[in-house]
């Protein structure tokens, strides 16, 4: 947002939508549609149901939410060995 009037909360991924949107529960039991921002697009952040995210939601329209960052677990496990990319 240009002007800096956001709102940011925190959710979780109910169901995964086609075209990177995803349907979010917020702590208060709305739910939104929302999604990727372009910074976790850029370096391939994986989002799936179930994952805790913040968000940041424009004053004007309270039904939609652009997707800033993915709160990770702490009792997850670690990841993988990396993968060279394919080009």
């Amino acid at each position: 947002m240009s002007d800096g009037k956001v709102i940011e909360v925190e959710g979780k991924i109910i169901t995964v939508l086609p075209g990177t949107m995803f349907r979010v529960q917020l702590d208060n039991g709305h739910m939104v549609l929302a999604h990727i921002s372009g910074k976790l697009r850029k370096h391939f952040i994986k989002i799936a149901a179930g994952d805790k995210v913040k968000m940041e939601m424009s004053p004007y329209d309270l039904d939609k939410a652009r997707i800033t960052y993915r709160i990770r677990e702490l009792n997850a496990p670690p990841p993988g060995p990396r993968r060279p990319r394919r080009y």
